[in-house]
């Protein structure tokens, strides 16, 4: 190893430990193995299952950016299950519950949400209890770069989601999705 990759191994080894630092969720289990800085926030419990990858270096914003998983309240969950890969700059903050199952792919600058954060009505905008409704993201979906994900979605096994979507509706297993808001463009075709 040269210089210059040692060097960018140590920046890269000194973000990744900023950011456990800086982390301030006390309810965590299992250890993701991180190749991007990970910031665990929030009162409630975060649960990653096994091989979970958080990062891949040889993606965009591995040098600018972190992933953000937020369980908000005391209440809140997060689920991870086994074989998931997380690319960068990923963010998740669940009011109530989200749940990732095994071997779901996610692309780069993904957001998933269980909650609007803040109240529509303009007269009910700072209380402190916003819509809130369960995402469950079921095994082997893969999530393209970009995509957002709104409160009270489930997204059906093998489903592809494409760049840039965003997705407020439930979408059916085993098809291809897009658009804003995402809709079903394709069945997907598997082959067994």
């Amino acid at each position: 190893m040269g210089i210059v990759d040692r060097l960018k191994f140590y920046f890269a080894s000194l973000r990744v430990w900023k950011y456990k630092l800086l982390s301030d969720c006390k309810a965590t289990e299992g250890t993701p193995r991180l190749y991007h800085p990970l910031l665990l926030k929030g009162k409630g419990k975060i649960v990653f299952g096994n091989d979970v990858q958080i990062g891949v270096v040889n993606s965009p914003n591995y040098f600018s950016h972190y992933t953000y998983v937020e369980a908000r309240n005391s209440a809140s969950q997060i689920i991870i299950g086994n074989n998931v890969a997380i690319n960068n700059g990923f963010s998740m903050v669940a009011m109530k519950k989200i749940v990732i199952e095994d071997n779901v792919l996610i692309g780069v600058n993904c957001y998933i949400t269980d909650t609007d954060s803040h109240h529509l009505d303009p007269l009910r905008r700072n209380e402190a209890n916003p819509p809130v409704k369960e995402v469950h993201i079921m095994k082997n979906v893969f999530l393209g770069s970009n995509v957002i994900v709104l409160k009270g979605v489930t997204i059906g096994e093998n489903s592809v989601i494409g760049n840039s979507s965003v997705v407020t509706k439930d979408i059916p297993p085993n098809v291809i999705a897009a658009g804003n808001p995402a809709r079903v463009i394709k069945p997907l075709a598997l082959k067994h």
